[in-house]
């Protein structure tokens, strides 16, 4: 929604400057040993580095809230959640109704991006498909859906993903179709679309003045002949010719011509705007753009941008605050930005030619941030209410620690905990400086200032150096990117570390090598995805960072599912690893990563491709192309990705023989990606291996690959990094991301285990170290590098590949020959869509894993979550 003078706003003291407080050492040894999760002392850990200690009261709730609005005359906030919407005693906090959008627990119908307004006992809420929601408060009090308004469906096909939504007039809802790059209005009397009005790429919100309407265009302008453009959800989009990604963004003035409206020029503004908020007396317009880390101020009368604000907590750091999210105080003095990434709200204090004010404040010229106030995981939504109050919705609210179940069993990266923040505006100076020391002490800001030391000079080479750019022993980094495994599924059963057999479904039986490698080198047991699902895992594991596009879209992936980088709109602006590497001169070859997923002729199998490759005939084409064209020039042509019609050992052997070729040459590239994702598994579906049989190719072709270079010239200089990119909503007895992590090298220690928190940023970070880049972002900046795990004198021991225990190729039985759970279980995987990671029920996946790998034993519906629908 879009707040404007019609809505409460509140008044705040008028603040002076005030210096961010660095209260930490530069060290962060006091986190590092924390298990992510819930602390005895109510701070909560989460896996990017960060701790949560918001201020005020926290409401919480099942779910991601992304918009809020207050109804009922201020007295109810509601709130857009993922799946429902909330209904919150706004002086009490007390949860008054909850709303489920589909009585069906597994519905894919969800709320996302944004779009929310409350008009009088009725509140319209945008969904994520084709419609806008409409709740009606009966007269006891509870609200109850009526009869949805239906969008016009995109040229494009498929759904209309609609986003913001604005009152315009005393009969028109006017909403913006992101997936149509379209503004439909809506004839409230009839309930019919009476228009559409073509605007920029992706247009998120609506905000109204007396004679101008104003959308912001998360895309920007469509590209121009001769521009660089892709493809997002199948509409071009301008892009940056190194990275690939999204670069433009853009406000689209609509002005009224008869009965029609249409779009009469564009603001460049900065990348991603987002949310937008117009000033009391509409003189200027507040964007907020994401993916640049900061503010837009647009003067309305003249359609031009005054000024751009970083709202960066401190000018020295880099991308990486998400700014997502706008409210005003009542008397227009104080800006409050969401930054997202920094789980903060800035405060800024505008500055002459931002504001409205007269006389007494001349002595500001520019705007600038004056504190921050600590907010729950990843703030989406502000509300300045009542004079002394500030509503803040958390996306990621408190993490993974929604309670279906008791509370010391909450051990799934999907028990989304969404909370609201209740916030007492602060009351003076001193308290706002107070919480401008927690923030930056959650975001350990004095070590990543620390980390933008420059390299010193002296320095000599060690496996992870102190400083980015200084040298490293290593000279070659292998990357090995899996599929969806926790730390119990796999390692649960080694008692070197904190597992839980009870939870194991692939223990050494199955994956002997990544045992031997784990107990061989080093085991970690306190290693955790970052991410969810592969939608942001990708992100995660390639970019140390989710942008709001993905943070938003957990209410439904209709507008796109960019685990494989086919959506330039999905990632952050500061680019990808390998962008980095290249920008530093570093060599690169990719092996799966980001590739199209139609490599296979229609009627090609498994066991075709088992045979082709078993009989050494390669007859079966494989052809892959990038997703990014950034990337082709270094993409293995032949190496696939999803679907897992390919064994992982085929996949091994196409690397392994082009290596061959980097000995006989005595060279090898700088950084080398490579997929290997069978572990991810097709269930029990007829025609595959059974999920054991396909782990274990996983697991086999990771062997060969390590025993292969282990036996290299390369091996003295080469430090190899293996990852799950998410825990497909896995169980595991301390936390849902904690997964599977591997170090390989001749300075890794021997039969050790790192109990260190360590996450996928913290991996990125440690690469960075070793190929001398500089951070990408602040997060990577202010991960955990994974030093405790190397030693000073290098052990050059090969690796012995291990045989594999399990017949690669044990087949699932077809249907016919099975019956009971059997047969139960193979029908649900036929159902399933397998061939692209993660379009398949990740429950359902999970309930098959467990029956396939152990049988009769009863399935942790302590840990996963209510019985099978």
């Amino acid at each position: 929604m879009c707040l404007s003078n019609r809505r409460p706003a509140t008044a705040v003291i008028p603040l002076v400057s005030v210096i961010l407080a660095i209260s930490q050492p530069v060290r962060a040894d006091d986190l590092d040993q924390l298990p992510v999760g819930l602390q005895a002392d109510g701070r909560i850990v989460v896996p990017t580095n960060q701790i949560l200690k918001p201020a005020g009261k926290q409401v919480t709730f099942p779910g991601r809230p992304v918009d809020m609005a207050l109804c009922e005359n201020g007295q109810t906030l509601v709130v857009k959640n993922m799946q429902s919407l909330v209904f919150i005693d706004a002086a009490t906090g007390s949860i008054k109704q909850t709303l489920p959008l589909s009585l069906n627990p597994r519905s894919k119908l969800g709320f996302s991006v944004v779009g929310l307004l409350a008009e009088g006992d009725t509140i319209y809420a945008s969904d994520s498909e084709n419609h806008v929601r409409v709740a009606e408060r009966r007269e006891h009090g509870a609200y109850f859906w009526k009869e949805p308004l239906a969008l016009q469906p995109p040229a494009v096909g498929g759904v209309a993903y609609p986003a913001g939504i604005a009152r315009v007039g005393k009969s028109e809802l006017w909403v913006a179709c992101s997936r149509g790059n379209n503004v439909q209005r809506i004839d409230l009397l009839s309930g019919k679309v009476k228009q559409l009005i073509p605007v920029g790429v992706a247009p998120y919100m609506i905000c109204a003045t007396a004679k101008r309407i104003y959308v912001s265009n998360w895309g920007g302008d469509a590209p121009k002949d001769g521009q660089l453009q892709g493809k997002s959800s199948k509409t071009a989009i301008r892009i940056d010719p190194k990275t690939g990604v999204a670069n433009h963004g853009s406000i689209s003035v609509l002005a009224r011509e008869a009965d029609e409206w249409k779009q009469i020029k564009t603001i460049e503004v900065g990348v991603h705007p987002c949310a937008m908020l117009l000033s009391p007396k509409e003189t200027f317009l507040y964007v907020a753009n994401a993916n640049t880390d900061s503010v837009s101020v647009i003067r309305t009368g003249m359609d031009k941008v005054m000024e751009t604000i970083s709202c960066r907590p401190e000018g020295r750091l880099p991308f990486g605050s998400g700014c997502n999210a706008l409210a005003l105080s009542q008397d227009g003095w104080v800006l409050y930005v969401a930054n997202g990434t920094n789980n903060c709200l800035a405060v800024v204090r505008l500055g002459v030619g931002s504001h409205e004010w007269i006389g007494e404040q001349q002595d500001h010229p520019g705007s600038k941030v004056a504190g921050l106030i600590p907010t729950g995981w990843y703030p989406g939504a502000i509300l300045a209410a009542n004079g002394t109050k500030l509503f803040v919705a958390n996306i990621k609210g408190h993490g993974s620690l929604s309670q279906p179940r008791p509370a010391a069993k909450g051990k799934k990266s999907k028990d989304h905990l969404g909370s609201v923040s209740f916030i007492d505006v602060p009351a003076n100076e001193e308290q706002l400086a107070k919480y401008t020391e927690e923030v930056n002490a959650n975001n350990r800001l004095a070590y990543s200032l620390a980390g933008l030391a420059k390299p010193r000079a002296d320095a000599g080479p060690v496996p992870v150096p102190q400083r980015h750019g200084e040298p490293s022993i290593f000279k070659h980094v292998i990357y090995i990117i899996k599929e969806n495994r926790t730390y119990d599924q796999v390692f649960g059963d080694m008692k070197e570390g904190n597992g839980d057999p009870n939870l194991v479904m692939f223990g050494e039986d199955v994956t002997p090598n990544h045992h031997a490698l784990a107990r061989e080198f080093t085991l970690f047991d306190n290693f955790y995805c970052s991410g969810v699902l592969s939608a942001d895992g990708h992100s995660w594991v390639n970019e140390a960072y989710v942008t709001d596009y993905l943070e938003r879209a957990f209410g439904g992936f209709n507008r796109s599912y960019p685990d494989d980088g086919s959506d330039p709109l999905a990632y952050p602006s500061s680019g990808f690893l390998w962008d980095n590497a290249l920008a530093h001169k570093k060599t690169l070859r990719v092996y799966g990563e980001f590739v199209t997923l139609d490599y296979h002729p229609k009627k090609a199998t498994w066991t075709d491709y088992y045979n082709d490759f078993t009989s050494g005939a390669r007859k079966i084409p494989i052809n892959v192309k990038s997703n990014l064209h950034t990337l082709q020039p270094y993409t293995h042509p032949h190496y696939p990705w999803f679907p897992l019609l390919v064994p992982d050992t085929y996949r091994a052997s196409i690397f392994l023989e082009e290596f061959q070729e980097f000995e006989k040459k005595g060279d090898m590239p700088n950084l080398v990606y490579l997929t290997l994702p069978c572990n991810h598994t097709d269930g029990t579906k007829p025609g595959y291996p059974t999920p054991r049989a396909m782990v274990a190719d996983n697991d086999l072709a990771l062997g060969q690959i390590i025993a292969a270079v282990t036996k290299s010239k390369f091996w003295p200089d080469m430090c190899i990094f293996v990852v799950e990119d998410d825990p497909q909503d896995g169980f595991d007895h301390v936390d849902g991301h904690r997964t599977v992590a591997l170090v390989i090298s001749p300075y890794t220690r021997r039969h050790f285990v790192d109990h260190t928190a360590y996450n996928q940023t913290g991996m990125v970070k440690t690469i960075e170290l070793i190929l001398g880049l500089p951070p990408m972002n602040q997060l990577d900046l202010s991960a955990t590098a994974m030093r405790a795990c190397f030693q000073t004198r290098p052990d050059l021991t090969p690796y012995r590949c291990l045989d594999n225990k399990i017949a690669l190729n044990e087949m699932n039985p077809p249907l016919a020959r099975l019956k009971g759970e059997a047969l139960h279980w193979a029908r649900k995987s036929l159902a399933l869509n397998l061939d692209k990671g993660d379009e398949a029920d990740e429950d359902t996946l999970n309930r098959i894993l467990w029956y396939s790998t152990r049988g009769s034993a009863p399935y942790p519906e302590h840990l996963a979550g209510g019985k099978e629908e």
